[in-house]
Order: structure tokens, then sequence, then C-alpha cells
């Protein structure tokens, strides 16, 4: 039989026995939350978005009660699953949908993929496992399927993509795709893993090229080396009595729309700041420094806390500065390494 014709069906064989078939995403299998779920997993590993997914849906349960919340509403569940920006362009996307749509998600490949943050991979896992409509998916685990598979090879990534894209578009079968597509990242999750694949398991073993000639390793995806900056910041800890000073994240690169300390550059900069804000101090320390890992950052992060004899003024209506009251519970988002300053410091669970 053509391997290419026999390809589906090995596969689907293998997903009706040893599928992923109880993740929460699947359990509700709606376009909401399959977009939800495909948000969150961009860039993050399943067993990270689970417990954020299962707070997010039941926070926001359908598309209508996400735009009519807050932004802030959003960063508060999505605190501490990093790449900020998802929870924004989901935030807008809501938005569009209720506005455009009426507030149904649409079905055309064309609609979905003009919202923000969505893709031609994630538009299709849209459409395959949220409306159950045929449609071609490419993540990460099936690219490195199919290079193995095909012995593929080419220059650029560009030129990857192309040929990955049009192998894939071969042999995903018109009936059961969502079965297929969720069978072909599983099989590259669970079996063709970027190191020591299982590939004497693998259904699709007998055509793979890469284990006839048993050399697998030659076919990971080609990914430029990410250049990692080290960089040190100051939080400056500004407490009276059982309020902190929190300013709102402005900037696009990290933590946009969280709460953090003011952040500075170097301990002079803290200096200056508290002189010109004309702030008279009552003690200070200096917690112990920690580093904090991003995708292309590691810093160092120094915290110094001040206990201050009066809070200076905020402006309450744009809610950019607040005084955060530690005793009460608060809809409002922080970084990872807030989070942590408040939990080991001042026993604040964010």
């Amino acid at each position: 039989m053509n391997s290419l014709l026999s390809f589906p069906q090995l596969v689907l064989n293998w997903y009706h026995k040893n599928g992923r078939k109880d993740l929460p995403w699947k359990i509700e299998n709606s376009p909401y939350h399959t977009w939800i779920s495909e948000i969150m997993l961009q860039q993050t590993q399943i067993k990270t978005v689970i417990p954020y997914y299962k707070k997010f849906v039941k926070t926001f349960p359908n598309i209508h009660v996400l735009a009519n919340s807050s932004i802030n509403d959003i960063l508060k569940i999505w605190s501490g699953l990093g790449y900020y920006t998802r929870a924004h362009n989901l935030y807008s996307a809501a938005k569009i949908v209720i506005k455009n749509y009426n507030g149904k998600f649409p079905n055309n490949f064309f609609d979905i993929i003009r919202l923000p943050g969505i893709g031609r991979t994630t538009a299709g896992a849209i459409l395959s496992f949220g409306f159950n409509f045929y449609a071609c998916i490419l993540d990460g685990n099936i690219k490195r399927v199919l290079l193995r598979y095909f012995s593929i090879h080419a220059n650029t990534s560009i030129k990857i993509e192309k040929k990955l894209w049009s192998k894939v578009e071969l042999i995903t079968p018109i009936y059961n795709t969502n079965k297929f597509n969720q069978a072909m990242i599983d099989i590259g999750s669970l079996i063709c893993s970027k190191h020591k694949p299982k590939c004497n398991i693998c259904p699709i073993n007998k055509k793979c090229t890469s284990y006839i000639k048993n050399d697998w390793s030659t076919y990971p995806i080609i990914k430029r080396k990410i250049v990692t900056t080290k960089r040190n910041i100051f939080f400056l800890i500004i407490q009276h009595q059982h309020f902190i000073f929190l300013n709102k994240h402005k900037f696009n690169n990290i933590w946009k729309g969280l709460y953090c300390f003011p952040i500075f550059h170097s301990q002079k900069d803290v200096l200056r700041w508290i002189k010109r804000k004309k702030i008279t101090i009552k003690n200070q320390e200096i917690f112990p420094s920690f580093l904090h890992k991003l995708l292309h950052l590691q810093l160092l992060c120094i915290p110094i806390r001040i206990e201050v004899k009066t809070p200076f003024l905020v402006d309450t209506k744009s809610q950019c500065n607040i005084w955060l009251n530690i005793l009460k519970p608060s809809c409002i988002g922080f970084p990872s390494p807030i989070q942590k300053i408040f939990k080991t410091h001042f026993f604040f669970n964010t």
C-alpha cells in the first residue's frame, strides 16, 4: 500500500488506543475553549497550561464574560504563565468577536487568522478541534515527526516551512481530521521526542526514513540561537503599614499591564528617585537577590524594601499607581518575581 495512503490510517488507529482524550479542552470541545487552550499552549507545555486553563475558563466561561471583563481581571488569572502579550491578544480578539460576529466565534479561516495572536496553525487547530472541520496544523511536534519521516532537508527555515506544509496537506485526511491532528501532536510529544525518541513503538516507523537509517538526530527543528542578555534590576518595595506601593508596567517587551514595584537599573537611580519624591524613610533593608530567567533575558532581581512614615498621593482614577492592601486579596496581575517576593517576605499569596 502507498505509504501516504496508509499513513493517516496508522495514525488514527494509534489515536483510538493511545491518544490523549482527557485533556480539559478536549472534554469541553467548543471553539471558545479550543481557542483559549491553543493560545495558552503557544510556547508553553501542556502540564504548565492545565491549571491555568481550568482557572481561566472557570472565571471566564464564555466569550461574552471575557470581553466584558477588564484586562486586570485577565492578567490576574494569567499571572505566572508568561508571554503576557497572549493575554492582551485574547482580550482584543474577544472584543472583536463580540463587535463583528455577534459573539459567535468565526468559522472561516480568513476571519479567524485576522484575529490578534492567531497564526496559520492556531487557526487550523480552532477549525479542526473547535468546529470539527477539515484543517491542517503544523505545530513543533508535528514538524519534528514530518522532518524525520520524510528526511526533509532545506537551507532556510522558510523553505522547510513550505515543504512541511505541503507534506502535512498530503497526509491529513478529510474525515476524522481532529483526531488525526491530535494524534500527530501526541506522537510528536510522547514518542517522536527531541531526545531519545521511542521509535520502536511508533505507529509509522516502518516507512519512516529516519528510523530505517537510524539517523533521527539529524532532523531537529533548526532554530536561531537566542541571544540572552544579562541584566541587574532593582525592585523598590515601598511599604506603609500593610500597604505596598505598585505601578502598572507600561512597556511591551515584558510584563505589560502587570503591577510591579518601581524598577530601576542601578542603586543610584533608586536613591535619586527617593530624593526626587522627597520620601522620608523610617526603615530600610535589602532582601536576598535572585535570578529570574526569561527567553531572552536573565534578570538578577535585587529587592530593596523601605518603610515610609507617610504614603504619598496617587492618581486613583487612572489606576496606574496604587497602594495595595496586602491583608486583602486583589484582582490584579503580578509578574512571577513580584509574586515570589510577596510570598517569601510578606506571606501574601497573589
